[in-house]
C-alpha cells in the first residue's frame, strides 16, 4: 500500500470517528485539507473519486449509481441546492446524496480543500459553486 493511500485512509477514518452529523462535511473537509488533500474529484454516476494529495493521486472505486445505459437528467440547480441542503441537515446518507445529485444532473463535482468550495458541473457546461465554512477539527 502507497503513503498517499494510507495517509488518505488515515485521515477519511479519523474525520469519520469525529464527524458531527448536522454539518458534518467541513469536518470531513478540514480533516482531508490537514492531511494534504488538495482536491477532490467525483465522477456521477460512476461513483469513482480521485484525491489528489501531497503523497500522490489516489483513485477510489464507489458502488454505481446506475448500470447500462440511462439518459442524463438535465442540470436543475433548485434540485441539486435541496439535495444539499438535505444532506446539510443529516436528513440524507452519503449515497442518497449522491442519488440525488445525479437525479439532479450533477455529473461531476470538485472540492478544492485550499479554497474551500464544491463545483457541481452538469453535462453541458453548466455549474454551481458552494463555499463550506472553516471548522476546527482537534
Amino acid at each position: 500500500m502507497s503513503r498517499a493511500i494510507e495517509n488518505l485512509q488515515a485521515a477519511q477514518k479519523r474525520a469519520m470517528a469525529g464527524r458531527p452529523k448536522v454539518g458534518g462535511f467541513p469536518y470531513l473537509a478540514e480533516t482531508l485539507r490537514a492531511a494534504g488533500v488538495k482536491r477532490n474529484v467525483w465522477c456521477l454516476p460512476s461513483c469513482q473519486s480521485m484525491f489528489l494529495t501531497k503523497d500522490g493521486p489516489v483513485v477510489m472505486q464507489g458502488a454505481p449509481l446506475i448500470t447500462g445505459m440511462a439518459d442524463v437528467p438535465t442540470f436543475d440547480r433548485d434540485a441539486l441546492i435541496r439535495a444539499l441542503r438535505t444532506d446539510q441537515a443529516g436528513e440524507s446518507t452519503f449515497p442518497e446524496f449522491l442519488l440525488s445529485s445525479w437525479k439532479a444532473g450533477v455529473v461531476r463535482y470538485e472540492v478544492d480543500f485550499d479554497a474551500r468550495t464544491v463545483t457541481y458541473y452538469g453535462c453541458n457546461g453548466e455549474e454551481y459553486v458552494e463555499a463550506y465554512p472553516a471548522v476546527s477539527v482537534e
